[in-house]
């Protein structure tokens, strides 16, 4: 796909960025049955060619307007259309740069402006998130049963992080909203981890990752976060850590991409790519042959259906470890229909665009629980809570059931 960038575009990073990107499209419509919204809806504007018409258009100097920003919006930013293309488009760095374009050009209403600023700074803050978290929790009983659904129930227990013992050390990342719901994952992961011989260490000065403001469209804010992480990383693995690691496939991802997002950036550029190639997913960092030298003997486990993130699956593109260290943990894979079908929560994907999140996760649920499972395994908060809240059965991240395997064989 041939496009020539406006005045004001043309021989600037972000317009010979946007050329390089269009290149690749062929036009072929591969795309389109992989991509959830265009399932739901039918309309080609909300498929990734239709959208890359729109941004493609913007690029080129027409005007941008509310019906474009309404189809970009409706983006879930899911990649899978990555996966079906096969011209390698990158679509994610797209649709991302078409959103920075039509903040831009078509300014939002002020109600909708203050939204998105609100989820900006509330969800990327945890001690703020985690106090509003605690006063919904306490008032859940009184509140509606939609927003019922949306708070999870407070646990009292405290999970403990082992103290660090052990020579090998990582970085594990404690995300924003993840440490207020759902405590125990990170300290499943430094107990699996400190079974294995690796102590896990907090960095000081960690931010928001930036993926929050990045889809939003709030792209400095952003990128000032992924520079402040990157210095406090760098640090971390000048003494010793020797990787950054993080049970959040969406956080993850953002990680692994600061070396392109900072590559322009004199300060940060080698900081960000060397903190991209350290960081990896809590899946690539464990084997099941770890867990067999931990002590870990297959036993009768759960009947568990897997629900790898888009994030993991098509971002960072891990499969099949999960997988097997959940069976090497003694636990059953349920058979799951449509296995690359995004479940709906996409970030604040599910609450900007309820209706579409809503109908994706009913597609989603319906595909986990044919098969009768125990309990839904997944890779990342937003999606375990998404789907926890009208799931018939638990929604557990997939290291506490590692985690609880392990306890299980040491106390037999």
């Amino acid at each position: 796909m041939y496009s020539q960038p406006a005045a004001g575009l043309e021989g600037t990073p972000r317009g010979d960025e946007a050329r390089a990107l269009l290149r690749n499209c062929v036009h072929c419509g591969f795309c389109l049955p992989a991509c959830p919204t265009y399932r739901i809806t039918g309309n080609e504007l909300d498929s990734p060619r239709g959208r890359i018409y729109l941004i493609k258009q913007m690029v080129e100097g027409a005007e941008a307007t509310a019906t474009t920003r309404f189809h970009l919006d409706r983006c879930l930013t899911c990649r899978a259309c990555e996966r079906a293309c096969p011209s390698g488009v990158e679509y994610g760095r797209l649709i991302d740069l078409g959103r920075e374009l039509v903040e831009d050009r078509v300014p939002r209403a002020l109600p909708q402006r203050a939204l998105r600023v609100g989820l900006v700074e509330f969800l990327s803050r945890p001690r703020l998130f985690g106090s509003l978290l605690r006063i919904g929790q306490a008032a859940r009983s009184w509140l509606p049963a939609a927003l019922q659904a949306r708070v999870p129930p407070r646990s009292d227990s405290r999970p403990v992080i082992p103290a660090a013992r052990h020579a090998r050390r990582v970085v594990l990342l404690e995300g924003c909203v993840q440490p207020g719901l759902k405590p125990g994952i990170n300290a499943a992961a430094a107990r699996v981890l400190d079974r294995l011989g690796i102590s896990v260490e907090r960095v000081a000065g960690e931010q928001c990752c930036g993926a929050l403001g990045h889809h939003l469209g709030h792209t400095e804010r952003a990128l000032d976060q992924a520079r402040r992480n990157v210095d406090a990383c760098c640090a971390a693995l000048d003494a010793g850590a020797e990787a950054i690691v993080s049970s959040a496939s969406a956080c993850g991802l953002m990680v692994k991409d600061y070396g392109r997002l900072l590559a322009s950036d004199p300060g940060h550029a080698q900081l960000a790519r060397r903190v991209s190639e350290a960081t990896r997913d809590l899946a690539e960092v464990i084997a099941p042959e770890d867990l067999a030298r931990a002590g870990l003997r297959s036993s009768n486990g759960l009947r568990v259906a897997w629900h790898a993130p888009c994030t993991l699956q098509h971002g960072q593109r891990v499969g099949g470890r999960v997988e097997a260290l959940l069976e090497a943990a003694g636990h059953t894979l349920m058979p799951t229909r449509d296995p690359t079908l995004c479940c709906g929560s996409a970030g604040t994907y599910s609450l900007l665009q309820p209706e579409l999140s809503s109908e994706l996760r009913r597609r989603k649920l319906g595909a986990l629980t044919g098969g009768n499972p125990q309990v839904i395994a997944t890779a990342n908060i937003g999606c375990l809570e998404h789907l926890r809240a009208t799931s018939p059965v638990p929604v557990r991240h997939w290291i506490e059931l590692v985690a609880d395997a392990l306890d299980d064989a040491s106390n037999r």
